[in-house]
């Protein structure tokens, strides 16, 4: 592989399920692969469940969870969200997206990045409410 593509996956963070990494640099360009709420010891954050099963699942918890993961993997090549140009959002419910636009207002304003917020079917795991993937651009 050159020099310009570059591929990690970042240490500390939820392996990847799959041969896939955190972050792929392509020239100034930085790609981060879809990130959920996963912390590196297979639990969700926003997610629980009691002795019965029942599960409780916060999209507010799970989108900040999110964000903040995507923050840890820029930074591990020296970027921050405030390098993002786009993001693509999925949400299992579109009921869920009063919550989730909420908490994406406490991290960027109408100058962030470009999004676009889908529904979906489902994501790779039941405790999931959201997934992002990202482009951020952070000439070396």
């Amino acid at each position: 592989m050159n020099n310009q593509v570059q591929a990690r996956v970042v240490p500390g963070k939820a392996t990847p399920r799959g041969k896939f990494p955190h972050i792929k640099r392509a020239g100034d360009f930085l790609f981060v692969s879809g990130t959920s709420s996963r912390r590196p010891d297979n639990s969700f954050a926003g997610a629980q469940a009691d002795a019965m099963g029942t599960t409780q699942l916060d999209i507010r918890v799970q989108t900040r969870a999110v964000i903040e993961n995507i923050r840890d993997i820029l930074q591990s090549e020296g970027a921050g969200l405030e390098h993002l140009v786009e993001i693509s959002a999925y949400l299992v419910n579109m009921n869920d997206f009063g919550g989730y636009n909420e908490v994406y207002g406490e991290f960027f304003s109408a100058d962030g990045p470009t999004r676009t917020t889908v529904a979906v079917h489902q994501l790779p795991h039941p405790h999931l409410l959201i997934e992002i993937k990202a482009i951020a651009y952070f000439p070396k």
